[in-house]
């Protein structure tokens, strides 16, 4: 039972990660370009074969990186927005 929960929570994660993407689309009020972020999840390998305890290992870590970049990429997504709004303000006031 714990082989197949484990398993099954491996073939879920497959090793994805969160990465900031940016857009970009024209503002036809402002007459200027704007950009925005967003995260991304992106999957970067999958789990072949482990036994017992690394599987267990494996889980753990790609959980760690999961979160982490998660946390991370999450944190320059919304520095970059409000970057970005900022830029988008200047621009349209100035317009």
């Amino acid at each position: 039972m714990r082989l197949a929960a484990a398993i099954a929570c491996a073939a879920l994660l497959q090793g994805c990660v969160y990465l900031p993407r940016t857009t970009s689309a024209y503002d036809e009020d402002c007459q200027v370009e704007t950009r925005h972020m967003h995260l991304a999840a992106t999957q970067i390998g999958a789990i072949g074969s482990c036994t017992n305890r690394d599987c267990a290992y494996v889980l753990v870590a790609i959980g760690a990186v999961a979160a982490a970049t998660a946390v991370v990429s999450g944190s320059i997504v919304l520095v970059g927005n409000v970057v970005y709004w900022l830029e988008r303000q200047g621009k349209c006031a100035l317009a």
